[in-house]
């Protein structure tokens, strides 16, 4: 009996001592959690111990280069997160296009198309100017004055190429944002597959809404050509068609061919 009081009083010395500790370690201030206020009651120590790890890893991880820690609502999340990095002009497709072809054919024995380039947005001059050269060498002239026009503005044109005749740029624009088609709205111009005059008026090219479904065409002797939705280019697709252009994200394209001998009138979106 002498031996089991001697191992109580010790096992109770103990967990005197473990209370003691512990009601020291909760007077002990350690600070506010990253995202909340410590919990109370029996959540209490659990907190104080994420903060401080949290805190550990913070001054671990400070000093390396480009990671940011970011800490959730609940203790013990977080989630290590990379800076994100400005677009790349070339990602920003600044020195290149994105181009989009919208309807081929067969004129006078040669083929021609018609596709549509958009031009990203340059941020600064030195990109405004290295752009308006690549713009040169493709053969498009932008709608502004000089080079420093262009920081800020998205550039697209529709273009159109004969045989090995150099491409001619139709309807274009630099805008800074620009203005979303809607409803039955469109742009359009009449032109023709080369530039000699016999073909005057058989190529109708212009923007509509991206919800248009239906484009006519009529011409002078009272027919009409019908446009509708397509995508991609596979053998036996219309020449007469609407279509997206990549960065074209304010309007669809579309493309009316005329029958050999027929010209221009009008044009409507009619679905």
């Amino acid at each position: 009996m002498s031996a089991d009081r001697e191992n109580h009083d010790m096992t109770q010395a103990e967990s005197d001592i473990a209370l003691l500790l512990a009601d020291a370690a909760d007077e002990v201030e350690i600070g506010i959690a990253p995202v909340q206020a410590v919990l109370r009651g029996g959540r209490r120590r659990r907190s104080r111990r994420w903060a401080v790890a949290a805190a550990t890893a913070v001054a671990v991880l400070g000093g390396s280069a480009g990671v940011t820690l970011a800490f959730a609502g609940l203790p013990g999340e977080h989630r290590a997160q990379e800076v994100a990095k400005p677009a790349s002009p070339e990602a920003r497709h600044v020195y290149e296009p994105q181009v989009t072809e919208l309807s081929r054919g067969v004129y006078k024995g040669q083929e021609w198309h018609v596709s549509v380039q958009v031009w990203g947005a340059p941020r600064t001059r030195a990109e405004a100017e290295r752009q308006w050269h690549a713009m040169s060498a493709l053969g498009m002239a932008p709608a502004v004055g000089k080079p420093a026009e262009l920081v800020g503005k998205i550039s697209y044109f529709a273009v159109r190429a004969h045989g090995g005749d150099h491409p001619q740029q139709l309807m274009f624009n630099s805008v800074s944002a620009p203005e979303p088609q809607v409803g039955t709205d469109l742009q359009s111009m009449a032109t023709r597959f080369t530039p000699d005059a016999a073909s005057s008026g058989q190529l109708v090219i212009g923007e509509v809404a991206t919800t248009a479904r239906e484009v006519t065409c009529w011409w002078k002797d009272g027919t009409s050509t019908v446009a509708r939705v397509a995508t991609g280019h596979t053998p036996g697709d219309p020449v007469s068609a609407i279509r997206p252009a990549a960065g074209s994200s304010w309007a669809d394209w579309f493309v009316c061919v005329s029958p050999e001998g027929k010209t221009f009138k009008e044009v409507k979106v009619t679905k």
